[in-house]
Order: C-alpha cells, then structure tokens, then sequence
C-alpha cells in the first residue's frame, strides 16, 4: 500500500492547507519539463504518484478511508511481526531442549557403554626375598593381585598356566633341593609330616 503522506512529505495530521501547498511545491519541483531525457522519465513517475496521493487526501471521505485501510495495514504489519518473533523464540527454545537432551542422552550412553574397571592393586615386592621360596610367594601374589581383567582373561589363560606350572615346578626343585640339603632336611620333615595341612592331604590319598 503507498505511503501518500509521505509521497507528498507532509504529516498525517496535516490539514487541506498544508496539503495544498505541499502539492503545488512538489508539482513544480518534478515538472518533467524542467527535466532531461534520462530524469524526464523519472520525473513523470513521480509526478504521477504526487497527483494520486492529491487526489486521495484532498477529498475528506477518500482521506477517511485511506487513513482506515493505512491503520489496518500496519495493525496487519505488526501482528505478522510479533507472530515471526514469537516463532522463533519458539524455534530457539524447541532447538536448545531438543539439542539439551540429545546431549544428556549421548552422556547417558556413553556413561552405561563403559564399565567401570576395577583398580588394580599394586603388591610390593620384598627385594630381599628375591632368589627364595618366599620371592616365589611373592612372585604368585604379584600375579594374583595383577591379574588381568573378565575380558582380557581369555587372551592371558595361556599365560597364566604357564606361570603356574612353572611356579609349582620351581617349588617341587626347591623341595627336593632343600630335602637332600642335612640344615634344612629336618625342617622338610617336620613340614611335611608334623604339619595339619599337608597330614590331611595325605589322609586323602591313603
């Protein structure tokens, strides 16, 4: 809808007067015979829209109804202008929630798809202990208390009897070596037939 107060630059609330007089100044100034070839053409537009916008509001009942249509055209305006904002308000605070709980359900994925591994306990070897039966102790709670977890058990199984054997041979070799030794036979002895432990292992087997 064209602007006829602003096409003739004066305020809605002008009077007759001051419209007519607004007129004739502007009819003089976009008269296309002052003009050239080029701003001719232009001219003769504007001074088109200049004598429009007179007829309209120089007539009180054309004005009247040009000034309702002009009311009703910007309440449309503003109506279509709070709806946009309200829009996207409305798209913003739908887009922060929807991306809010993708984030709170990747966080919740990402939570239960690791499980927690347990601490591995560290076991301190005794250094003089080393090169005896008691370092050999050592060495089986040093695998015992490293030992790997559920999932990686199956790759180490292999391993893991492997080192048992070799730890029950090494005590078998430092049995016998201490057995045949005179300082250490009586201790053997007094082990392996005075002690409740291997007394009733060997009440299994008999």
């Amino acid at each position: 809808m064209k602007d006829y107060y602003g096409i003739l630059e004066v305020n809605e609330k002008a009077s007759q007067e001051i419209i007519e007089k607004a007129y004739r100044t502007l009819v003089k100034k976009y008269h296309p015979d002052i003009y050239s070839s080029v701003e001719k053409r232009e001219a003769e537009r504007k001074l088109k829209d200049i004598n429009e916008a007179y007829n309209i509001l120089s007539d009180n009942f054309l004005r009247l109804q040009y000034d309702l249509e002009l009311q009703k055209e910007r309440t449309r305006a503003k109506m279509s202008e709070n709806e946009s904002s309200e829009n996207t308000q409305n798209y913003q605070q739908n887009y922060q929630q929807n991306y809010q709980q993708n984030a709170t359900q990747k966080r919740n994925k990402a939570t239960s798809g690791n499980k927690r591994k347990k601490p591995k306990t560290e076991y301190v070897r005794n250094k003089s202990n080393v090169g005896t039966i008691f370092g050999l102790v050592d060495l089986v709670k040093d695998l015992w208390a490293n030992k790997p977890e559920k999932r990686e058990r199956k790759k180490m199984n292999q391993t893991d009897w492997l080192a048992v054997g070799l730890t029950i041979v090494a005590l078998l070799i430092i049995g016998v070596i201490l057995w045949f030794i005179p300082f250490t036979n009586g201790w053997m002895r007094q082990l392996l037939f005075e002690n409740p432990i291997f007394n009733f292992i060997g009440g299994l087997f008999s």
